[in-house]
């Protein structure tokens, strides 16, 4: 009896759907453990800046430190003058000999380490960091912060993912994750934490990167509330712009010689910190000797504001200078103004001869008192002005976040947060954009983006530069494969793939030369088969041949012209057509996973 011999089967044809890219459940629960992490990362955090603060200015081991609050005056009197002197000399200990990438502010190392560095963060910064910014605003360094948390929370993402091994897209996203989760632990505002890494850290915005940093920020704020209480950092009267709505012409155009004001200062405080850098590497001696300097003139100038105004005003975060103002406790107009610029050259000598802390915080500082200053001046030329100190006030930290950082939206929906008054989104809109457009004019790059400029590292002016785009395919996709023999059969391949962690793309050799590839998602169907069954009837006879280093773009635009879905990168130049020097294979699926591009593009390629 004769039985018939079923067909070969089909060759798999382009026009099966692409894998699109989309939410990873794993990536996610990764984003909830960062999230997490660095909630507890700012609690601990906060806990060594108090315990450093109670040991250099009082001399006993205490975490308590209410940072609303003035610190008192030191028992060591005119003494107070070495404490950020000793602090510095630590600081200089642990970063000249641990990691050197804890020195400055922070951020503007996450952000080399995503567009330079493939998002590689070493695990030793996150400790580092910890301990020398702590020690910094707790010895009296006028800094913040923010950006060490932010630095702590993305080599948190950072080291999991390389823990992980995970795809360097996932990595970048952890890393972003954990720079708004850092944020959002520390101010409350989930919101301006989202916005924050999205601003500033993300290369890619959608879904899939969106969700992971959602979660994460949502973790680290519900953390940070468990600690902390379910308030904002500072404590706003509400409705402190309530005529916002109703209010005259004269009123909104204050609030935009406001913004004006504010980004002349947002660049001035740009180049204030990088100035006073190039001072510092200019004075003869080591780290060790121009960091107490720095210190040293800081140190002073805590000492004379206690002798003469009664409290320390610049030294640390500064948030109680920052709400006295929004009390309406301090209102003297050249008082605001002194501080603002005391606070400024402050920073400037503390970040310039090399501590370790943010900006974010001195930005701050010194938006709340310029812009009480300016509202006070204004009433006194302008009686009857329907804008408060405090509103002045408000509006220019705002402002001065916008500016200094870059990250416009993030300071408007943070203010917000912080105020929960939708009245203040009007003046907000107007100042901060009009702020954010005066500094870009006069200096295009910000406090983040100018120190690696100053490297000649130049980064994307926006998310549609895609990162991706511009690597090596090979570098990013990292697609496995294996050659074998045309007359394989699907048995020998089985045996051949347990070696294999994840299923490769096959090459199929004949005379030297590939003359078939079966895609890592066509081996399921494959396998499904006999042992006995060649392999050649599932290869696919269409590729196009590329150079080894042909970037994700060239590739794209290769297998578009030559309506082909699967690539292979040889050496050479031009690249050789021998079966051994096949350095890698990509398909259409690989690119879109990888490269999250639109799926659409596949099927343009046959069109």
């Amino acid at each position: 009896m004769l039985t018939a011999q079923p067909s070969p089967p089909p060759v798999p044809t382009p026009a099966s759907p692409p894998r699109q890219p989309g939410i990873h459940p794993r990536l996610a629960l990764l984003a909830l453990l960062v999230g997490i992490i660095a909630g507890l990362g700012a609690v601990v955090f906060r806990g060594l800046i108090g315990l450093f603060h109670n040991l250099f200015f009082f001399g006993h081991l205490s975490i308590a430190y209410d940072t609303l609050r003035h610190t008192v005056e030191s028992p060591w009197g005119i003494g107070v003058i070495a404490v950020p002197v000793i602090g510095a000399l630590l600081v200089a200990f642990l970063v000249k000999t641990f990691a050197p990438e804890a020195k400055g502010h922070g951020v503007p190392e996450v952000i080399d380490a995503i567009y330079y560095k493939r998002g590689v963060i070493r695990p030793q910064v996150a400790l580092i960091k910890s301990l020398a910014s702590s020690i910094s605003i707790g010895s009296g360094g006028a800094i913040g912060r923010e950006g060490p948390i932010i630095q702590i929370g993305a080599t948190f993402g950072s080291v999991l993912g390389q823990w992980i091994r995970l795809p360097e897209w996932q990595r970048l996203v952890l890393i972003a994750c954990g720079a708004g989760a850092g944020i959002a632990a520390t101010f409350n505002t989930p919101i301006g934490g989202i916005l924050f890494a999205t601003e500033i850290m993300l290369v890619e915005i959608s879904a899939r990167t969106l969700i992971p940093l959602m979660i994460a920020t949502g973790a680290a704020s519900f953390v940070g509330r468990l600690f902390f209480g379910d308030h904002a950092s500072f404590i706003i009267p509400p409705m402190t712009l309530h005529a916002a709505t109703s209010s005259s012409f004269r009123v909104f155009m204050a609030y935009a010689l406001l913004g004006l004001v504010m980004g002349l200062l947002a660049m001035i405080y740009t180049r204030s910190v990088y100035a006073f850098e190039d001072a510092f590497d200019r004075i003869p001696g080591n780290y060790y000797t121009r960091h107490a300097l720095g210190m040293l003139l800081v140190g002073v100038m805590m000492y004379l504001l206690m002798r003469y105004l009664g409290h320390y005003y610049i030294e640390g975060v500064g948030y109680a200078t920052i709400q006295d103002i929004l009390d309406g406790h301090l209102t003297v107009t050249w008082v605001l103004l002194t501080l603002m610029f005391l606070k400024l050259i402050a920073v400037s000598l503390t970040l310039g001869s090399g501590a370790s802390g943010g900006i974010f915080s001195p930005a701050l500082f010194m938006g709340a008192a310029l812009g009480a200053g300016l509202v006070s001046l204004g009433h006194g030329l302008l009686p009857g002005l329907e804008v408060s100190p405090v509103g002045g006030a408000v509006i220019g930290m705002a402002c001065m976040v916008a500016a200094s950082t870059g990250a416009a939206v993030t300071a408007v929906v943070m203010i917000f947060e912080m105020t929960r008054d939708y009245n203040v989104i009007i003046p907000l809109i107007i100042a901060v954009s009009l702020a954010y457009g005066v500094r870009h004019l006069l200096l295009a790059d910000n406090l983040y983006t100018l120190k690696l400029s100053r490297r000649g590292r130049h980064l994307p002016t926006s998310v549609q530069s895609n990162l991706y785009l511009m690597r090596d395919a090979l570098e990013l996709i990292q697609a496995p494969f294996l050659r074998l023999d045309a007359d394989t059969r699907i048995g020998v391949l089985r045996t051949r793939l347990e070696a294999h962690r994840t299923r490769p793309h096959v090459v199929l050799v004949e005379g030297g030369v590939p003359v078939g590839i079966i895609t890592s998602d066509a081996l399921g169907a494959v396998l499904a088969e006999s042992d006995d069954a060649p392999l050649s009837p599932y290869a696919n006879p269409q590729y196009s041949l590329m150079a080894e280093h042909t970037q994700v773009i060239d590739l794209v635009s290769h297998l578009r012209k030559d309506a082909t879905h699967i690539a292979i990168l040889a050496q050479g130049q031009p690249p050789s057509t021998g079966a051994d020097a096949i350095v890698g294979v990509i398909s259409w699926d690989d690119v879109m996973e990888h490269a999250n591009l639109p799926g659409d593009l596949r099927d343009m390629a046959t069109r």
